[in-house]
């Protein structure tokens, strides 16, 4: 608990004591004769000591123009509460009045223990950036450095239980690492020398060297936090929709708590009767407590904010409440094979050379694919066996960011193409029909058409799962798009279940595509949403196109950071299912909440106005109402994995 809430807290436990031993003997009659403004004086006592700060606020509000606001509400309506003892006949309000404040007390103390919660969740991330770095200097010694200064090559040393403080290599040394602040999972990774290791994780048993590759600008770390510190910025439409609502709604029920105070005495005067001004003015004030909208101004924020920490605790990266929302209306689904549905490990699986031997076949495409980090390029490397000698590349023109079809390079002297079967068609060769399914790579040799290696990427055993459960939950179709030829796409999608693919997509055809099936869903359904989860490298045209862009997988990746609206920090499928149940789940509390708020509230405006509300049920009718949808709101922060 922070010093702040504990403070509260001591206040409305101070306050509620005063008021118990004022209103008791108050009730009880034990002092008869004490004059009426001495039990004005001692209710004061607690009225102040729990409200001072309400009533600042208001006035200094009303000083800076603005005037409605709920602290305005509760100022008036408290305030009048005390006054109504001034008029014949009326019994006074003060024990309601200091009621009112001290309620309103326990539901901000309640936010701000929910918002608090929440960030907690959110905490974890943010604790993840480094305080310093150990710069490891000539003389094999290491001084602690800010993370800021520390440039691209220069070497690192992480000890256990440290801190890796920016993106790198390991140079020397093995270690476990525990990445669960960045992605969630809870089993840690090995690492040893040439591994990758990602800023924010926490190294285990090891001495680790490492080489920087990014600044920390540029690094996992930074990028993390500053999506999660922007996420608040961005509202959802309910957000949206509930302060406009506010500061219209507000001056409304101000008018017309006036409206009802003045105009039924002035009918009851013009009939020739005489009013009892008091009764009205305690109705109009009534309505003012039931009608501040704290409830719903509060606790649809807090939704959203508890459902965006309680995903991020689960590894699941949301940039705002607008996309959470707008998550929770999923209805198609297009998803990205290689490194999604599948798990990007590739490896080549047959060799059908034509005129040279495998060996030579392996030699040419392992020294084309010398210097490129696709993953295609990664399986025939490792099939070689060897590291490509540089000398023996002379040039290379890589086709494959211009056109996806291939490389074209100089090898040993040799003009060698590799690519797809539009690459050898467009040199004027006719590729070999492949028997197997899986990404054909053809090849060219100075010109002649040297055969093809079929490569082939594992399914992700959650795969087939996933779609049936996104079929559950009402996302169908579940359309594939990929690169990849008809046959392997074909296959992918029976054993997945998958409704539809597209095949043999160059990346300009993979937005077309899911541009169509937008257009395709909207006049189906105008309010579903399409959804596009791809591996966040090669895909960002299409994610930014989507509804809602997820990057799958996309731990370290800055195309999955900038141009996705969620981003799922491990590779499993399953994650997207738990994002869409997060989502639902969030909705639906905000709902529950929009319907008990204003369903209470409106019952209770109606009792009042027709003379039958009490200040209690007002009393219940704000801060009751608000308390209670604020602990609702505080369950989206405890998710569990039952379907939502």
């Amino acid at each position: 608990m922070t010093r702040k809430q504990k403070k509260r807290l001591f206040r409305i436990i101070v306050s509620a004591v005063l008021l118990l031993a004022v209103l008791i003997p108050d009730k009880a009659g034990a002092f008869p004769d004490l004059p009426w403004f001495v039990w004005l004086l001692l209710y004061l006592v607690p009225y102040f000591l729990i409200g001072y700060d309400v009533l600042l606020t208001a006035f200094k509000n009303i000083g800076h123009g603005q005037v409605f606001s709920e602290k305005f509400l509760m100022t008036v309506a408290t305030l009048g509460a005390l006054a109504i003892g001034f008029f014949p006949d009326m019994e006074p309000e003060y024990a309601e009045a200091v009621f009112v404040m001290l309620f309103y007390q326990v539901g901000e103390f309640f936010q701000s223990i929910a918002v608090g919660k929440s960030r907690k969740n959110i905490a974890s991330l943010m604790d993840i950036r480094p305080d310093s770095a150990n710069l490891l200097l000539e003389d094999g010694s290491f001084e602690q450095t800010d993370p800021d200064e520390i440039q691209i090559g220069q070497v690192i040393v992480v000890r256990p239980g440290e801190k890796i403080p920016l993106d790198g290599v390991v140079l020397q040394g093995q270690s476990t690492v525990d990445t669960s602040a960045l992605t969630g999972e809870s089993r840690p990774q090995q690492v040893r020398e040439s591994d990758p290791v990602l800023s924010g994780s926490i190294n285990q048993t090891g001495l680790l060297h490492v080489r920087v590759t990014k600044t920390f600008g540029q690094s996992t770390v930074s990028k993390i936090l500053e999506l999660v510190e922007n996420a608040s910025s961005n509202k959802s439409k309910s957000e949206n929709f509930i302060t406009k609502f506010a500061r219209w709604y507000t001056p409304v029920v101000v008018f017309s708590a006036l409206a009802l105070a003045i105009l039924p005495p002035l009918v009851i005067l013009a009939a020739g009767n005489a009013p009892v001004w008091g009764d009205w003015i305690k109705r109009a004030l009534t309505f003012l407590v039931v009608s501040c909208p704290c409830a719903l101004v509060i606790s649809i924020p807090l939704s959203y904010f508890g459902g965006i920490g309680g995903a991020s605790a689960k590894g699941i990266l949301v940039k705002g409440s607008n996309h959470l929302e707008d998550l929770a209306s999923a209805s198609v689904l297009c998803i990205d094979k290689t490194g999604t549905l599948t798990k990007g490990n590739f490896a080549v699986d047959a060799l059908h050379p034509e005129g040279i031997d495998e060996e030579r076949f392996l030699y040419y495409a392992a020294h084309a694919e010398a210097s490129s980090s696709h993953p295609i390029a990664l399986a025939f490397r490792q099939a070689y066996g060897k590291e490509p000698e540089a000398r023996d590349v002379q040039s290379m023109e890589d086709v494959t960011t211009a056109h996806a079809r291939g490389i074209r390079a100089q090898v040993a002297g040799h003009a060698v193409l590799i690519g797809n079967a539009d690459l050898m068609a467009e040199a004027g060769l006719t590729p070999a029909e492949p028997v197997e399914c899986g990404s054909v790579a053809h090849m060219a040799v100075d010109g002649v058409y040297a055969g093809y290696a079929v490569i082939r990427d594992e399914l992700k055993p959650e795969a087939a799962q996933v779609v049936n459960e996104l079929h559950e939950l009402g996302v169908r179709p579940v359309v594939m798009l990929t690169g990849d030829r008809e046959e392997t796409a074909a296959d992918v999608a029976h054993k997945t279940g998958i409704d539809a693919f597209r095949a043999q997509l160059l990346p300009e055809d993979k937005v077309r595509a899911l541009t169509e099936e937008m257009e395709r869903m909207k006049e189906k359904n105008p309010r579903g949403k399409l959804l596009f989860a791809g591996d966040g490298v090669n895909d960002a045209p299409v994610i930014t196109r989507a509804d809602v862009g997820i990057a799958m997988g996309a731990l370290g990746s800055d195309a999955a950071i900038e141009a996705a609206d969620i981003v799922l920090m491990n590779d499993s499928l399953s994650q997207l299912v738990k994002a869409i149940r997060i989502a639902r789940f969030t909705r639906r509390i905000v709902w529950e909440n929009v319907v008990f708020a204003l369903g209470v509230k409106f019952a209770v405006l109606l009792l009042t106005a027709l003379g039958f509300g009490q200040m209690w049920m007002a009393i219940f009718a704000d801060v009751g109402v608000c308390v209670l949808a604020v602990l609702n709101a505080m369950r989206t922060l405890h998710y569990s994995s039952k379907k939502a």
